[in-house]
């Protein structure tokens, strides 16, 4: 059996150690550890759960790129008209990593009921249209089915049909500016068969979605005319360099931009999260760290004379040290223990009853995200111990100055 491993479990095993004036501080430092972890670990699940809730409900909105004109207003409304027949629609084989494109349009409007009105933004969609990301946030009715004849069916919010009172199976009269303004409004009777309700409330209070061709009508295009493209990539980590492909493999007239370009203020604010999870590691790690010193260094006061017996039966420095690194080493391993079983609990509790919300006005979701995988987990146990045991090579320095003789006589 390996001698200092032997030594450190017996000193461990002991009752005078659990009942020692060094027990309450050991405790602490656990405690520390136990506290360190848990904070950390609830600090990247939902700093990494809100980036990627938010991120992923921008894109349900507008896809990871859009292709459009070069020289559009920057309004949400469709400035100009693109056409279908492009070399990258329907699948764009040029460039690898796209894996779905869909043409869109868009155009301002007011819902109006006999009591109330809302202004709007209309998104026109066809038959291309991605459909996965509103499928989570339905709540009510059925998403729309859109095929190549006209469609009155449309997917409003749940923001806006609270607003107006008005739930599935209603019809809204919605209306458009006419582009000879000269002539009256365009009115469309739109049916609802589905409300939906993403938590991102500056989008779910704008955008309805219905059927692209009223809105190729209203403005007067052909019927393989949209406003833009969006564009969805494999690999959302890739989103630059895909960008810069699709930017290169269209024509010169059309500009290509990332959702975090177009949305930066938001993807800005999210990327604080990250320098806060960086931040917390660092003094939960440096907090923890300390504790587990000034545990180490007490526990090395309190068995001087073993140290000094030790010394004088041949056992070297690094031996010794040894001894109480793997005490030391047994209290990380107990303190993460522990942090794990509680910082687990406390995120599979959040993840699967919700209990803790947020406010969708300051934060775009109704309740704390939580992100778990097994590598974060890992790495952040495996990186707290190192650092934790390094941190503590320093004060078991001390044992090398420790006399043999003094030590003996220590009281």
């Amino acid at each position: 059996m390996n001698f200092e491993y032997f030594i450190a479990k017996r000193i461990i095993d002991s009752k005078a150690y659990k009942s020692s004036v060094s027990a309450p501080i050991i405790k602490i430092g656990i405690a520390a550890i136990a506290i360190g972890i848990i904070v950390m670990m609830i600090s990247i699940a939902t700093g990494i759960g809100l980036q990627q809730k938010i991120r992923d409900k921008v894109v349900a909105f507008n896809g990871h790129l859009m292709i459009s004109k070069f020289g559009d207003n920057n309004s949400q409304e469709s400035d100009g008209a693109l056409s279908l027949d492009q070399d990258f629609y329907p699948e764009f084989k040029s460039v690898k990593g796209v894996s779905h494109i869909q043409g869109v349009a868009t155009k301002f409007g007011i819902i109006r009921t006999e009591t109330d009105f809302e202004a709007v933004i209309v998104k026109g969609v066809g038959t291309d249209y991605k459909w996965d990301y509103f499928q989570e946030y339905l709540v009510k009715g059925k998403l729309p089915e859109y095929t190549d004849a006209y469609s009155e069916d449309v997917l409003l919010s749940e923001y806006i049909a609270n607003r107006l009172h008005v739930t599935v199976g209603d019809t809204i009269q919605t209306y458009f500016v006419n582009n000879d303004y000269n002539k009256q409004p365009r009115i469309i009777p739109y049916k609802i068969v589905g409300i939906y309700n993403s938590g991102f409330q500056e989008f779910d209070k704008t955008y309805v979605i219905s059927h692209i061709k009223h809105l190729q009508r209203i403005n007067k295009w052909e019927k393989d005319q949209v406003g833009h493209f969006e564009l969805f990539v494999d690999d959302y980590s890739q989103l630059d360099p895909v960008r810069e492909q699709v930017y290169q493999n269209t024509p010169p007239e059309f500009n290509t931009v990332t959702v975090e370009k177009k949305f930066e203020s938001i993807f800005e604010w999210i990327t604080i999260f990250v320098k806060n999870i960086y931040g917390i590691i660092g003094i939960m790690i440096l907090v923890a760290g300390f504790n587990m010193v000034t545990g180490l260094l007490v526990l090395i006061l309190e068995r001087t004379q073993m140290i000094g017996i030790l010394k004088a039966l041949g056992s070297n420095n690094w031996t010794i040290r040894k001894i109480f690194l793997y005490n030391a080493s047994y209290l990380i391993i107990l303190g993460l223990f522990w942090g794990n079983l509680i910082g687990l609990g406390i995120l599979l509790t959040q993840k699967y009853f919700k209990i803790f919300p947020l406010d969708p006005n300051v934060y775009y979701v109704s309740e704390a995200p939580v992100y778990l995988s097994i590598t974060y987990i890992a790495a952040l146990n495996i990186g707290t111990f190192i650092l934790c045991l390094l941190m503590l090579l320093i004060p078991s320095y001390i044992i090398t100055k420790i006399s043999p003789v003094k030590a003996i006589r220590f009281e």
